[in-house]
């Protein structure tokens, strides 16, 4: 569906978040017959300064009288947060009600110009990683979505990146010209139903004609669920010796590939973690899907990741003066993303904070990736759902467990168990919803710990006596 086909219809949006604010100030041009937005429950968002424009020309929907008007549209466009198993969704489904979402909207006119990348992780990485690249070799693009801007709000562009979210993902029409798949686990199981309803939506972003599907390779499960897709599909895999790869170089060290080419060392990405080798093979799939000469633009490509700068709240490095390496994960919320994060700093004495909203995923991953590598390593749990996590690992004999009442708490029990040089690593393994806003308060309640707890300066130790 296009946007231009809303004219003369009775549209409703659900949201007023930033998704939701793009989709009314797009659709308002197109002169439906009503434009209204609704709210299934109150939200700040809805007095903040993003909808407050739009207050006095669009009227706003709660309660009742949003099931209501929801009922009544033709069109709805949903905003990300709205799940599938909503059952307000469920029954404007089964009244005839059409449903779909900003970026469908905007996928349905600019699939052509569009290089969209999902991944149950590392795809925030990638599509930065893809966009910057892209730059440094002179193609100017625009990067948006799930990052930064709203795709209905995205400015004129030539080439577009932009990073979904499996909940944009499930309303899409339309595939983008490359999709690029970076890994798959499952995940928000509760918004799309179930682990094969997660997968299918997900998935929904290649389903669609794309020209060609850049995907890692060694994610088996990935693999195998594109496999349904059938031969039909126009996969470009990467990862293995015929494609991007990292393998010894001229003197033995790391050095990223193309087949038996030699690209650059593996030093030059300024990312730790082999998970961030597999991000930066699928980006230079994708760019070699583009047009791009990596071999030719490889000097570019270098000084492309020299400048990188690493996602915040990803891996983040924390300064402090005792000397312990305190490091943000805070956006890990499913145990894979731990295990890559832990797998990054198992060469050193470490400490790992886990714990958060429980969403009922199953941790035996995490205890089998600690049982075949025998880390050595303090897990320290935090509510909601630490406990069930330390339960999880508890036989693991390479593993010492304790418990901390708050991510505070833990940070000073981590402070007095983790060994000089060591890393205290915050990689919950799950969402932070429930004590926290989002993963950036969860960030800046572990950066405010580590602060408060620091130890004072030698110099400015007071005197005995």
């Amino acid at each position: 569906m296009k946007l231009t086909e809303l004219r003369g219809r009775r549209v409703a949006v659900w949201g007023t978040g930033r998704e939701a604010v793009a989709a009314v100030k797009a659709i308002a041009p197109m002169q439906p017959a009503e434009l209204i937005a609704v709210q299934d429950q109150e939200t700040f968002l809805a007095g903040g300064a993003g909808w407050s424009e739009l207050a006095d020309s669009v009227p706003l929907r709660a309660g009742a009288e949003a099931h209501a008007a929801i009922l009544d549209a033709q069109v709805l466009v949903r905003s990300p947060g709205v799940a599938q198993t909503h059952p307000w969704l469920i029954e404007a489904r089964s009244r005839g009600v059409r449903v779909t979402g900003g970026t469908a909207l905007w996928m349905a006119d600019n699939a052509a110009r569009a290089i969209g990348v999902t991944g149950s992780k590392g795809k925030s990485t990638t599509a930065t990683l893809i966009h910057h690249l892209l730059t440094a070799v002179g193609r100017p693009n625009v990067l948006g979505g799930n990052i930064g801007t709203a795709a209905l709000a995205l400015p004129e562009a030539e080439l577009y990146v932009l990073e979904l979210s499996m909940y944009q993902c499930a309303d899409l029409e339309d595939s983008p010209r490359t999709a690029v798949l970076t890994s798959l686990y499952p995940e928000h199981l509760d918004w799309s139903g179930g682990e094969q309803e997660y997968y299918r939506d997900k998935l929904n972003l290649v389903a669609h004609r794309p020209e060609r599907v850049v995907f890692n390779s060694h994610d088996q499960r990935l693999t195998a669920q594109l496999h349904g897709f059938g031969p039909g599909l126009p996969a470009v895999p990467v990862g293995g010796p015929d494609s991007f790869h990292v393998a010894p170089g001229p003197r033995g060290e790391p050095w990223f590939h193309l087949a038996t080419e030699p690209l650059f060392p593996r030093a030059a990405l300024p990312l730790v973690g082999r998970h961030n080798e597999s991000n930066l093979c699928v980006t230079l799939g994708a760019l070699q899907s583009a047009g791009v000469d990596c071999l030719a633009q490889r000097d570019s490509l270098i000084a492309g990741l020299n400048s990188f700068a690493p996602l915040a709240h990803r891996l983040m490095p924390i300064e402090d003066p005792s000397g312990l390496t305190f490091v943000d994960d805070s956006i890990s919320t499913i145990p894979e993303s731990a295990i890559h994060a832990i797998e990054a700093y198992a060469h050193r004495p470490l400490t790992v904070i886990v714990g958060g909203q429980d969403r009922g995923l199953d941790y035996g991953p995490l205890r089998d990736f600690f049982q075949a590598k025998q880390v050595l390593a303090t897990v320290i749990a935090i509510p909601d759902n630490g406990q069930r996590i330390l339960q999880a690992i508890q036989d693991v004999p390479t593993v010492s467990t304790l418990s901390a009442e708050d991510l505070p708490a833990a940070v000073r029990l981590a402070r007095r168990h983790t060994p000089a040089g060591g890393v205290v690593l915050l990689s919950p393994a799950a969402p932070s919803y429930g004590r926290f806003d989002n993963f950036e308060h969860r960030s800046r309640v572990f950066a405010e710990a580590i602060a408060q707890s620091a130890p004072a300066p030698a110099g400015e130790l007071e005197s005995p006596g």
